[in-house]
Order: C-alpha cells, then structure tokens, then sequence
C-alpha cells in the first residue's frame, strides 16, 4: 500500500469515493477532533487518542470508530467489519452519497467523541507474563545444578517474585546478598513471600 502523508491525497488516490470522503471529513470537521494521517488513512483523534478514521474500499466507503462498540447505535448503522478478531472497533458503512445522512453520522461522530472524553475503550488485553532470569541468577543456576533444579521446579510466579527481587536491587553488593539469602530458600521450593501469604 502507498504511504499517504495527507488526508487531500488519501482522497484524491480514492477518485472513485472522492466527493462521498469529502463529505464525510466535512462532517468530522464540524467538531473538535484533530485531523491527521495513521495507517495511511485519515484519523481523527481527541487529545492524542484515536477516536474515528474514513476509508474507501472498492465497493463501500466507511467511518471507522475505534471504540464503536460503546456507540448506543440507535440507526443499527454499526458493523463489525472481523467478527471474532475486532473488539472495539465498529464501521458505518456507505454505498452512495445518498446513504450519507449529516446529522445522524454528526450524532454518531459527537456520542464516539464524548465516549472518549469519558475514557470508555477496551484496554487490550496484557500478554502472559514471562519469566525473565537476571544474568547474576542465570550464573549461579548454571554453576549449581540442585538450585537450578529446584528453580525449574517453582511455579512461574514464585520464579518472577525471585528475579523481581534481584533485578530490582540497584547495587551489585545487594544483588549479591539477595542471591545468598534466596538460595536456600528456592532449594527448600518456598516463594519469596510465601511467609506472608501464610498469615
């Protein structure tokens, strides 16, 4: 795909679609959002968040609301253009100018930016924690083969509270210190703070 670096040259490589994607960015225009390009395509955000972007396809041109699913959707414009893949994003979609009504994609543009101004999206989803060894920890474990056997043999979290603890400590000496302190204690196979959690 092309890389665009104005919304004017968005609409004019989309000849087909021009006068309908005028309209539209007319429409947005009329309110506070930013205009700017992402992706390649007109976006328009509030307060440095996406709010709503236009795009032209071979047979429809559309909004995109990236937080659509929050959109009441009284008209039943909304689809969601990959079911079971997009979350959040919805697409108003158009087929002719004609589809094109100002003041309901106005309602619709205005409901998506006060949505945003009240913070409501879809957070995505955090990946699964990995468990990341600090090279000091790395070289005692490879050195000493019943630690590192009973390293393995911890959950997943009771390891990340281990590598926290020495990766947050700021001086060598202290790195030091920590690794004696932990390593009868992961070869006894308790937590870090499993003393705690008893209580």
């Amino acid at each position: 795909m092309q890389k665009i670096y104005s919304v004017e040259e968005y609409i004019e490589l989309n000849q087909k679609w021009s006068k309908e994607l005028t309209r539209l960015r007319n429409i947005i225009l009329k309110t506070e959002l930013t205009e700017t390009v992402k992706w390649s395509m007109p976006t328009y955000c509030l307060n440095g968040k996406n709010v709503l972007g236009i795009g032209a396809f071979k047979n429809h041109f559309c909004l995109w609301f990236h937080n659509g699913v929050f959109l009441k959707d009284t008209q039943g414009l909304l689809v969601n253009a990959q079911e079971n893949k997009t979350k959040a994003m919805r697409q108003m979609r158009f087929n002719s100018i004609e589809d094109i009504k100002d003041t309901v994609v106005l309602s619709y543009v205005k409901e998506a930016i006060e949505n945003q101004r009240a913070g409501k999206e879809i957070k995505p989803k955090r990946a699964s924690k990995t468990v990341v060894i600090p090279d000091e920890l790395t070289a005692i474990l490879k050195s000493n083969s019943e630690l590192n056997s009973a390293f393995n043999a911890l959950t997943p979290g009771k390891q990340r509270e281990y590598c926290e603890y020495i990766e947050t400590a700021k001086r060598e000496a202290t790195k030091q210190s920590r690794l004696e302190k932990i390593t009868p204690m992961i070869i006894a196979g308790v937590g870090l703070h499993d003393k705690y959690k008893n209580c």
